[in-house]
């Protein structure tokens, strides 16, 4: 039998019931508010990672979670293109510039390989049998036909020789009208970079030769007769001119007139390299100016391409 009391007990079981169960209900949603709030925390956290790994340039294992992929994924290539970006800019302007320095010194070696040395120097192989060689201007006439015949003549040629009395009277010295060098032989071997270095010179076999490249005839072994090695100069050994022994500035044939001449091999007499006769251009006087031929010599002079 049901009575109103029981009614009401079964209404309070019932109402106890429903509490507990929404008691459950809203443990659970904490829960799952507690996962979804560590989930999240994951994600910012592999998503901070992300940042970190990309901008170091290191390759790292996507994390799971969407919001971690995308920035790890965006991240990571603008970091490392950037890196990458600026070490071949680098590379390249570090190659641009090695390229551009190494194309200058080309170009420094191609320019200096491409100036040829040509003969600009070289013993007369005809001389005056007088000291009269039509003064400077004959000379230096003799000069430029000589070159001209071996195909030199392109060049201006003066003969290395000194006077007293040039233009205004003034002295004309050896050292001031041959140019400024360098100077090559025949065999294209250079005898001097300029003046200087040519004025510490001693006379040579291998190095003074004629315009052919022949070796003139003088004290050295097996040489060929007659000596001919007495250069005519009128100079002192420092290229300046020697007074009174110039033949009169080339023109006279005065049997009481000299000039000073140089050794074209170094060598004097039985081949002796005494000091005394080393020197190219200046070494003694002549047999006179009536005739270059005694104590050695055939009137020869040592011409100079002064361009």
């Amino acid at each position: 039998m049901v009575t109103p009391m029981t009614i009401t007990h079964h209404s309070r079981i019932h109402r106890l019931g429903a509490v507990i169960g929404l008691l459950f209900v809203t443990a659970g949603c904490s829960a799952s508010g507690d996962e979804g709030s560590t989930g999240t925390t994951t994600g910012t956290s592999g998503a901070t990672t992300g940042v970190t790994t990309g901008s170091t340039g290191a390759s790292s294992t996507p994390t799971s979670g969407g919001s971690t992929d995308g920035t790890s994924a965006t991240s990571s290539p603008t970091s490392g293109g950037s890196t990458d970006g600026a070490s071949a800019s680098s590379t390249s302007t570090s190659t641009s510039t090695s390229t551009a320095s190494t194309g200058d010194t080309s170009a420094s070696s191609s320019t200096s390989a491409g100036e040829e040395p040509s003969l600009s120097l070289f013993v007369s192989s005809s001389g005056s049998p007088t000291g009269n060689l039509g003064g400077l201007a004959g000379a230096d006439q003799r000069c430029q036909d000589l070159a001209d015949a071996v195909g030199a003549g392109g060049k201006t040629w003066h003969a290395y020789l000194s006077v007293e009395k040039g233009p205004d009277d003034q002295p004309v010295h050896a050292k001031d009208r041959i140019g400024a060098g360098p100077w090559y032989n025949a065999a294209l071997v250079m005898v001097a970079a300029d003046v200087a270095d040519l004025h510490t010179k001693l006379g040579d076999v291998e190095v003074f030769l004629d315009e052919h490249g022949e070796k003139v005839p003088g004290q050295w072994k097996d040489s060929p007769a007659p000596n001919e090695h007495d250069i005519l100069t009128g100079s002192n050994k420092d290229g300046t001119v020697a007074p009174g022994k110039t033949c009169a500035d080339w023109t006279s044939e005065d049997s009481q007139l000299f000039a000073l001449v140089g050794h074209s091999d170094g060598l004097g007499p039985m081949g002796s390299d005494a000091d005394q006769y080393r020197s190219w251009n200046s070494v003694h006087e002549n047999g006179g100016c009536h005739d270059t031929a005694p104590k050695g010599g055939a009137g020869r002079v040592y011409c100079f391409a002064i361009d």
